[in-house]
């Protein structure tokens, strides 16, 4: 007789948890949802996926059951301060539940690093969050870390870098003629293709290691010049105009700002080999060629 499969619970079910809920509808599996508006939960059931509304700000009641459930957590935190209470919350509605979660996913970002001064650096690079957007999700990984210990629940994060692709492209920017900092002056960037990113997520849940830091990362890192620059050819737009970085600290936002003041380079051999897969598109270029332009 073959052993029952586990259900799927998708927390933040945006674009990225509903691409990873078709992956397993596909292949018959339950896949239930948690959204924050009322808008998702109704598109999400249309899709015929099992929906829940519930804003993260506050303590709630999960009533989808997620005795030994996979559960993916896409749900970002709160957009000030340095913890975050979402995840918190999340985990006082699991801790409700008689039986927990086997396995948690759980996508983070690779600024946990903070500035790298543009050096490699792999999974067992040590953390540096310098913003708190950093801090906040660093401080989820440790609260799921602690509450997989205690409950013996596998808990795997994947640290994910910017995400491109159909819909995930600075257009409206390079449209309005906003400029970028040179080439000269940028510091690294690193990509993911949206495509990518569900398929090692998907690939983590199977497979991932219990604890383990995994690279959502193409492996190809650039600058920032060099990304606006390729999209707008691809699309088919004026190149964005380039400046120092001086001339950016007056001319670009605060928000932009705080990426232009970290450097990092990231190495994800680890991941592909431990997860088994291979990238749809590991290069830029490639991706490009997938993002309906």
């Amino acid at each position: 007789m073959n052993k029952p499969v586990s259900p799927v619970v998708i927390i933040g079910c945006g674009d990225i948890g509903t691409q990873v809920a078709h992956r397993y509808l596909k292949n018959n599996n339950s896949v239930a949802a948690i959204v924050r508006s009322e808008d998702s939960k109704k598109k999400l059931e249309s899709l015929g996926i099992a929906a829940q509304q519930n804003d993260l700000s506050f303590e709630f009641e999960l009533q989808t059951e997620i005795s030994a459930c996979r559960l993916f957590h896409f749900a970002p935190p709160p957009r000030e301060g340095t913890e975050d209470t979402h995840t918190r919350n999340l985990i006082t509605a699991l801790k409700k539940h008689q039986t927990p979660p086997s396995r948690i996913v759980y996508i983070s970002t690779t600024g946990v690093y903070g500035d790298c001064q543009g050096k490699w650096i792999n999974e067992d690079a040590p953390v540096n969050p310098q913003v708190d957007r950093a801090k906040r999700r660093y401080d989820a990984e440790q609260q799921l870390l602690e509450y997989g210990k205690a409950q013996g629940t596998d808990i795997i994060i994947l640290r994910v870098a910017g995400i491109y692709g159909p819909g995930k492209l600075p257009l409206k920017r390079i449209s309005e003629g906003h400029p970028v900092v040179r080439k000269e002056d940028s510091p690294f960037t690193n990509r993911i293709h949206s495509a990518d990113l569900v398929k090692m997520a998907v690939a983590a849940m199977q497979k991932g290691r219990q604890g383990a830091i995994y690279h959502a990362c193409d492996g190809h890192p650039g600058t920032m010049a060099e990304y606006f620059t390729a999209v707008a050819d691809k699309a088919g737009l004026p190149f964005p105009a380039e400046i120092s970085l001086e001339d950016a600290k007056h001319k670009l936002s605060a928000g932009m700002m705080s990426y232009m003041r970290e450097s990092r380079r990231l190495r994800n051999e680890k991941t592909l080999a431990e997860l088994g897969i291979t990238l749809d598109y590991p290069t830029l270029e490639s991706g490009l060629e997938n993002c309906g332009l």
